[in-house]
């Protein structure tokens, strides 16, 4: 069984999104303590141009528990942290939508015993955080081939799902057995399935197939632990995605580090393959001109 985000048009609607000058969800002092450090990045960031979807690769939990001597499961129930904090500001800030890449197909191939030990982190976060997504009005949902999970996994998840279909703020897309050239050809599956005339197919009816639908194609892409690579995570939705990638291990990361991708994201110029608008108006060389 394949789980889409499904039918997220309130995603798209949602009146959190951020206009100039408008307040976010919370006080700045709910986002950064004052005279801190995440204080000073926060003012330096231009509310009215926050990402609508920021898209995660979380990485690192390994190489941080082999720094402390310690078993890789520490590394991995120490990122649980880091994803409740992000989610967390996430909300505040009233981002559209927020995708973490938590497990990929490619994780299958991991020891028994380790994979195990993520299921029952996933269905333990879970468990312990649903109360705080409705008070938070974030919904969950799963992307990914979901069938290939365990059906006690699935039914926690389902669960979560269901319980926070009506919320309206974040929409909290989870990756888990996700992998983006399996997104892809579960799609064209989907439309060979459907009858679909190839010669009436076009980007926007082949993105209504992705586990994405309905929800704004990411603006921002984040990698922790440095590595500088996709790892076959939303390959069709980041294409013009702008891309952070920071020396943090996944468990360290931290709202410090938020704010920073957002700065360097609003630092960039995004173009979508045209020119700037100073660009437009340089006259060509002569020998160009003829």
């Amino acid at each position: 069984m394949v789980r889409a985000a499904g039918d997220v048009g309130n995603c798209l609607s949602n009146g959190l999104y951020l206009m100039k000058n408008q307040k976010v969800n919370s006080e700045p002092s709910e986002l950064a303590r004052p005279g801190s450090l995440e204080e000073e990045l926060l003012h330096q960031l231009d509310l009215g141009r926050l990402p609508s979807h920021i898209a995660i690769i979380m990485d690192g939990n390994g190489r941080w528990a082999r720094k402390r001597r310690l078993p890789r499961v520490a590394g991995h129930r120490a990122g649980i942290k880091s994803v409740r904090e992000t989610v967390e500001v996430c909300a505040r800030l009233g981002l559209q939508a927020l995708t973490l890449y938590a497990f990929s197909q490619e994780n299958w191939k991991r020891p028994r015993a380790e994979v195990d030990t993520l299921m029952g982190l996933l269905k333990e976060y879970i468990q312990k955080e649903l109360d705080t997504l409705m008070r938070n009005n974030i919904r969950f949902k799963v992307i990914g081939r979901i069938g290939d999970l365990a059906g006690s996994v699935r039914s926690e998840l389902t669960r979560a799902e269901e319980a926070t279909a009506a919320n309206t703020g974040l929409l909290f897309n989870i990756a888990l057995s996700y992998g983006g050239r399996a997104e892809i050809v579960d799609a064209c599956r989907s439309l060979l399935r459907s009858g679909q005339d190839p010669d009436d197919l076009t980007e926007e009816l082949f993105g209504k197939r992705l586990y994405t639908a309905g929800c704004p194609d990411p603006d921002l892409m984040v990698r922790t632990s440095g590595e500088i690579r996709v790892s076959n995570f939303l390959l069709w939705q980041i294409a013009y995605a702008e891309i952070h990638v920071t020396e943090t291990l996944w468990p360290d990361f931290r709202r410090r580090h938020i704010f920073e991708a957002l700065l360097d994201f609003q630092n960039r110029e995004r173009r979508y393959g045209g020119l700037a608008p100073d660009e437009d108006a340089v006259e060509p060389p002569a020998a160009i001109r003829g």
